[in-house]
């Protein structure tokens, strides 16, 4: 649905995206992250048609953006950060000139207004002048204005800010309703956002692509969460199993266990299980569901109990800074060693 190709943009000497590209396909919501000034607005804009890239192409739905940038504009929804709205307008004035501008008339206009209207539930201010609405109320006006006309490739900026958390809800299904027609490319700074719609992530660090993956791959790490009777002192024969480089006693289980025994009745019924929490670190080229069947094996054959086995997830946020600010830190401390070194 979406093809981009060594997208470059610079100003002056200052280069705001370099060499971006990716491939977006129908259905995906993908969420664009990145520190202010990371490219991700420019690479909006520059999808819109609103500035020209200095090199690359921009295809949507096989219409080459350079080339035909008027039919791919009518496929495009944008919600830009800050919507520019004339405050003088009432919500139904400034959707109906809204339309205009997409090229509706007549009874699909109608329908389309009718359809964004209650979409984000604006119908309660349709009379009201923009001026006079909250932010939440001014965030949905934008939302309408995006997907009027149904677009193919709808793009998002902040989409919820300024939304309570019941208005955030509707926002969010609404979102999912597009992306079933519809590309959507969601930016923002609420990492929740993107964990609770997008299934891919896309991660910018000084105007270039740094991550390109799947929600669940980038979140995914080479260690395994173990619960089970098996005491620390047998973890060393965890290591006969393929796959598998260190295994770590966590220890919490086992106290939590052992302290309760030993404090209550003799009714041992009502006890739980002993157990020893551990953590294991896979090989690198250890296959995670062939190690987690082996375990298991193992601790059966061997009649030890087990309670626990799952893989460790990072999270989004753990993921942005290692790959943003970590990398951020390298950068400057090749700078200054290049600065030492002149």
């Amino acid at each position: 649905m979406l093809e981009v190709n060594q997208l470059t943009r610079q100003y002056d000497s200052y280069t705001a995206v370099n060499n971006v590209s990716f491939t977006i396909d129908k259905g995906e919501i993908v969420g664009l992250l990145g520190h202010n000034g990371a490219g991700k607005t420019t690479i909006m804009k520059m999808l819109c048609g609103y500035l020209e890239p200095n090199r690359g192409t921009v295809q949507v739905a096989g219409l080459n953006l350079a080339q035909e940038p008027l039919r791919v504009q009518r496929l495009l929804g944008y919600l830009p950060e800050n919507l520019p709205v004339y405050p003088e307008m009432s919500v139904a004035d400034y959707l109906d000139y809204a339309a205009d501008l997409k090229g509706l008339t007549g009874a699909t206009k109608q329908a389309e207004i009718k359809r964004v209207i209650v979409a984000t539930d604006l119908a309660a201010k349709l009379l009201a002048p923009i001026s006079t609405l909250s932010r939440g109320y001014k965030q949905r006006v934008g939302v309408a204005q995006a997907i009027l006309g149904a677009p193919k490739l709808l793009i998002l900026d902040e989409p919820t800010n300024g939304l309570d958390p019941e208005q955030t809800r509707h926002m969010r299904q609404l979102i999912r309703e597009i992306a079933k027609d519809a590309t959507v490319i969601l930016s923002t700074h609420i990492m929740q956002e993107v964990d609770a719609l997008c299934s891919r992530v896309l991660i910018l660090r000084a105007g270039q692509l740094v991550v390109d993956a799947r929600l669940e791959e980038v979140r995914r790490t080479n260690h395994l969460r173990l619960e089970t009777a098996m005491p620390p002192a047998k973890a060393g024969d965890l290591h006969s199993i393929a796959g598998i480089a260190r295994v770590s006693s966590l220890n919490d289980a086992s106290n939590a266990a052992t302290s309760v025994s030993t404090n209550t009745s003799t009714n041992t019924s009502t006890n739980p299980p002993t157990g020893h929490s551990y953590r294991i670190e896979l090989a690198a080229e250890a296959q995670q569901r062939e190690v987690c069947a082996a375990l298991a094996e193992h601790l059966v054959k061997a009649g030890y109990a087990l309670y626990l086995l799952q893989p460790e997830y990072r999270d989004l946020e753990t993921l942005f800074r290692e790959v943003v600010e970590d990398g951020d830190a390298e950068e400057s401390d090749a700078e200054e060693g290049l600065n030492h070194a002149a």
